[in-house]
């Protein structure tokens, strides 16, 4: 493997620190503590240091040659924002909950009312159905995986998120994916799915076809919640988990193939 000059090298660190000074603007920060700032996963990805492979006990978690990425720190940066009109009607920021080394990070659309509540997502009757998909289907336990949404507090009557609100809250969502660097992200529903790909093809066309977040493998597909209201959408999910899973080395025939 062919290393980097120093000026390469150089050039990496300060185009990392660009995209976390912009990344800390556009999330309406007007001071930058003096810390070290999460490196974008697209620069990690390319560095020889980062061992990616199991630890014990979870199949799907990589061994960091470095600290573990600050999500705490993310989290704290969040504080009780009060960035955009969602934060009226909420109970509580809902961050993110798994493995801080996951391979495979979920990013739904925003909060539920049972989210909303218990601060934690994809715990109502959609999120039943995808913890069912992840232990039953890929075989491995919830928090074996990372799960994030891309707005953080719950729109009123469980509405679309608007464009102003993820706007204000996706440079969280990139810090997430950016700390955890997953290799593979799997985008449920449209919201997700767009926000991340940068476009607005409907989720019926993109699901299936490997998309790109900066460097990160994207797999887009249906949200749980409207395979609650389509069950025979099962199958097509199916079929976009088993493409996940063959990109991260689970074995697909030992899982579960009975969808419905």
């Amino acid at each position: 493997m062919a290393f980097d000059s120093p000026q390469e090298q150089l050039r990496r660190i300060a185009a990392a620190l660009r995209a976390t000074v912009q990344a800390e603007l556009e999330a309406g920060v007007e001071e930058i503590p003096l810390r070290a700032a999460p490196v974008p996963h697209a620069e990690i990805a390319a560095s020889p240091s980062v061992v990616s492979k199991a630890t014990p006990g979870n199949p799907l978690s990589k061994v960091p040659s470095s600290p573990p990425a600050p999500l705490a720190q993310i989290r704290e940066d969040i504080g009780d924002c009060r960035r955009c009109k969602l934060c009226s009607g909420r109970t509580q920021v809902v961050f993110g909950v798994g493995d801080p080394n996951a391979q495979v990070m979920f990013v739904g659309e925003g909060p539920g009312e049972e989210e909303d509540r218990r601060g934690e997502p994809f715990v109502g009757r959609a999120g039943q159905l995808l913890t069912d998909i992840i232990t039953k289907g890929m075989g491995v336990r919830r928090e074996d995986v990372y799960i994030a949404n891309v707005v953080k507090c719950r729109p009123p009557g469980n509405r679309n998120p608007e464009p102003d609100e993820i706007a204000a809250c996706s440079p969280f969502l990139r810090q997430q994916i950016a700390a955890v660097r997953p290799k593979v992200i799997v985008a449920l529903g449209k919201f997700a799915a767009q926000t991340l790909a940068g476009v607005d093809t409907p989720i019926t066309r993109m699901r299936g076809r490997w998309h790109e977040f900066e460097g990160t493998k994207l797999m887009p597909t249906f949200h749980p919640s409207y395979l609650l209201r389509n069950p025979s959408a099962k199958r097509e999910v199916w079929e976009d988990i088993q493409a996940v899973m063959r990109e991260v080395g689970l074995p697909v025939a030992a899982a579960s193939r009975d969808r419905s």
